[in-house]
């Protein structure tokens, strides 16, 4: 037995987030706090043109400007700045480019550095950038993916020979057999726009050399994995190298990266023997932080007359931009396994190109390839029911997997252990009330108000806690997935957990408190939770893919398991009982049968630390770590509804009312759930209402600023009513599925779905994304017939 098995007195608790208070008021320490004595400034030169050969970098104007120290160009550290890594060949056959932290030769997108000052403070050194003289040979532009692999196109990589990184095709069932003389034949051509991750904290990095050691500060993900990279990449010694992830201020997947500032920032440091630092602007993060999606997808669907699907064929050409970063080339893939989403289909072919662009690197960003699958598969859907004139609703009731069909193996090969898709759709047309703005809908159709009422179907599910190191390597990717963490119990019984996941904004100080406590029966107030730091957690995996919980915080759960058992040696001890014969039960073990005795297990670590009466071959510590691969992804799901008002007159779009009800499995903490939820709903919704990174011809962004790359804040957004059902994951012990990602994978299909039912009397089947009022009175304008 277990604390957990009486008291349940934090797991499933809504305690308010422990470090909320510093995070909330900024007094913690962010990286661009970090100022050590003798700190220089870094500032980077980067090209104003999308493609050119660099014929001459003149840097000795800069090195004479007032509070100067230095000044390189690419070529002077060409020697020792390597190659930044791509860690996932996802074919034999890939190109990879080699990628220069700070171009040598040739520059391949607008905002890729070319030289940097080094000085005194951030303003000399970005007043020196002015002296700096640059000689370009500007090359042609590739800006749009189908023109880079059609006949004849201009190449980003000449060495190369083509504009293609790889082709990668998955294939399962008799797709000709399931397409042909199909009653039903749906093509469509959907765009994912290029969006641009934009996380509170921008990027930064100060790195500080002591002696043959080096101690870099990044706001970044991925601390363990950046060690092992900038060892790799550097050549410093990776047991010299220790990397500090501070308070990290959101990352989006934009921070699960190698950057080149982090790397130079070593390379300078070591160079100069002086502690550097860098931080950047808002535009150029926009310029250079690395893009998300950013693909063009080619659908073919065939069904039968009653609606079942028989087939799904996907072509994508996925823009890589101008290199491969660290997993660049395998996002699109992670969408591959996803494009049958909860559905039940006889064949599925996928195919995906990466294609090179002069654009700046495109990467994670929240969700990772299962939003643009999502995307597709939904809308997919609710154009069938528009073929077939059936409710959104039934033609998914017709298609997905019962809940009692679990497990189900996939047409796209994985095993969906668990869920209930009924249960949740249920839940959400009765929050949204749907019969009801049906009715609604058809009085304003008849009555041809020009404010049209559509609602919006997704109803999705998405591969979680990305982990499975078998399943990783079968993929050709360049590490494992699982996770560590450490339990230390003080003398005092005060708790210290170290764990690999490394936050940056989701709450771990407080839900892996909730499960120490828990497991380990103390108090809430007598845990610390420590990460992010490569001194102190060694060992980890960090965070991405909505793996912490499912992974990390099960590797936690083990670790206090195996305190409880050395605990339970020394406690049979003292007690002079059998270890069989002793309970845990809240904290506290105790003899069965005999009520008055007992110890708690804060005490039995004190007696353990003075260690004058431990059994013989016990040692003195309860300490314990715990190490989680599971065998299978989690699986959550849910179904979300939206509903919304267009101006048939205006194009405006106002989402009316939202209702997201989500099964994650079992919750630790359901206030930081609904936090996710909702961040991730403002996240997908910006995608199909607002965000898009925009290039013109020449290869130029012209999004660089929140003037022209529009966030959406609380006033663009709606009210959410969000709910949950529960089905618990069986790959892990808690239960539990993995949140992180959710809200972003299903809403944007949702809001799109909304807008294309309210627009569909007048012919319009599609509005590209981001749906902004112009592009919806342009779909309107363009679309044959007239309302009916």
């Amino acid at each position: 037995m277990t604390a957990t098995d009486d008291r349940h007195a934090e797991i499933g608790s809504a305690r308010r987030r422990s470090e909320d208070a510093r995070l909330v008021t900024g007094r913690t320490r962010w990286t661009d706090n970090i100022a050590p004595a003798g700190t220089l400034h870094v500032a980077f030169l980067r090209s104003p043109h999308a493609h050119a050969r660099i014929e001459r970098v003149d840097v000795t104007a800069a090195e004479r400007a007032p509070n100067v120290v230095a000044a390189f160009s690419g070529a002077d550290l060409a020697d020792e700045q390597g190659s930044l890594p791509c860690a996932w060949v996802v074919t034999e056959d890939m190109r990879h480019p080699e990628h220069p932290p700070m171009a040598v030769r040739e520059v391949r997108y607008v905002g890729e550095p070319v030289a940097c000052v080094v000085a005194r403070d951030w303003a000399a050194a970005v007043d020196a950038l002015e002296e700096i003289d640059v000689d370009y040979a500007p090359l042609p532009a590739v800006v749009d993916m189908e023109a880079a692999v059609a006949d004849g196109a201009d190449l980003v990589h000449a060495d190369l020979g083509t504009n293609e990184s790889y082709t990668w095709v998955f294939e399962n069932g008799d797709l000709d057999a399931a397409m042909r003389d199909a009653p039903v034949v749906l093509e469509r051509r959907y765009v994912q726009q290029r969006l641009i991750p934009t996380a509170m904290e921008p990027r930064s990095v100060v790195c500080v050399p002591e002696g043959d050691e080096f101690t870099l500060y990044s706001a970044t993900q991925i601390p363990h994995i950046l060690r092992l990279m900038l060892a790799t990449v550097t050549g410093v010694p990776e047991h010299r190298l220790r990397v500090v992830a501070p308070d990290v201020g959101g990352g989006f997947g934009s921070k699960l990266q190698v950057y080149g500032e982090e790397v130079l920032a070593l390379l300078l440091a070591r160079r100069l023997g002086r502690p550097v630092k860098w931080t950047e602007s808002r535009s150029e993060g926009n310029m250079t932080v690395h893009h998300g999606r950013d693909q063009i997808q080619r659908l073919t669907l065939a069904a039968e007359a009653d609606g079942r699907i028989r087939g799904l064929k996907v072509d994508l050409l996925a823009d890589m931009g101008a290199y491969l970063m660290l997993v660049t080339p395998g996002i699109p893939l992670l969408g591959a396994f996803m494009f049958n989403g909860i559905y039940k289909m006889d064949a599925y072919s996928f195919t995906c190109t990466g294609v090179f662009t002069t654009k700046t690197p495109t990467d994670a960003y929240r969700g990772a390839g299962r939003p643009e699958a999502t995307y597709a598969i939904e809308r997919l859907m609710d154009e069938l029911a528009a073929e077939l004139d059936l409710d959104p609703i039934e033609v998914r009731r017709r298609n997905w997997i019962s809940h009692e069909e679990f497990p189900y193996d996939t047409i796209a090969g994985l095993t969906y252990d668990s869920g209930n898709y009924e249960a949740a759709t249920e839940q959400a047309l009765r929050l949204l009330e749907y019969d009801k703005l049906r009715a609604e809908q058809a009085d304003r159709r008849d009555r041809r108000d020009p404010v049209r009422l559509g609602i919006g179907v997704s109803t999705f599910t998405e591969m979680c806690g990305l982990a499975p190191s078998r399943v990783l390597g079968s993929l050709s990717y360049g590490a494992g997935g699982w996770e560590h963490a450490s339990v230390r119990v003080l003398p005092s019984g005060k708790v210290e957990v170290v764990t690999g996941s490394s936050a940056h904004g989701q709450g771990h100080e407080t839900a892996w408190a909730q499960i120490a406590a828990d497991r380990l029966g103390v108090p809430f107030e007598d845990v610390r939770v420590l990460h992010g730091d490569t001194a102190v957690s060694p060992k980890g995996m960090d965070t991405y893919g909505s793996r912490s919980l499912a992974v990390g915080g099960v590797a936690l759960y083990s670790a206090c398991d195996k305190v409880v058992e050395k605990a339970r040696k020394v406690a049979a001890h003292v007690l002079e009982a059998a270890e069989d014969d002793l309970e845990f039960t809240a904290g506290r073990f105790g003899v069965r049968g005999v009520p008055d005795a007992g110890v708690t297990i804060q005490e039995v670590a004190t007696a353990a630390f003075a260690a004058h009466d431990l059994p013989d071959g016990v040692e003195p510590s309860l300490d314990s770590d715990a190490t989680f691969d599971p065998d299978n992804f989690s699986f959550p799901h849910g179904t979300h509804l939206c509903a919304a008002e267009v101006d048939t007159e205006t194009g405006m779009v106002k989402i009316r009312k939202y209702v997201a009800v989500d099964d994650v499995g079992k919750v630790v903490n359901p206030l930081i759930v609904e936090g996710q939820v909702h961040g991730g709903l403002a996240q997908g919704i910006a995608q199909a209402l607002y965000e898009e990174a925009v290039y013109d011809a020449d290869g130029n962004l012209t999004t660089t600023t929140m003037a022209d790359y529009l966030i959406p804040s609380a006033a663009d957004l709606p009210e959410f009513v969000t709910d949950r059902t529960e089905t618990p994951a069986t790959s892990n012990p808690l239960g539990v599925k993995g949140v992180g990602e959710a809200g972003t994978i299903a809403s944007t299909p949702a809001v799109v779905n909304a807008i294309v039912d309210a627009l569909r009397p007048f012919g319009v089947s599609d509005v590209p994304m981001p749906c902004t009022p112009e592009r919806v009175w342009r779909a309107l304008r363009a679309a044959e017939g007239g309302a009916r």
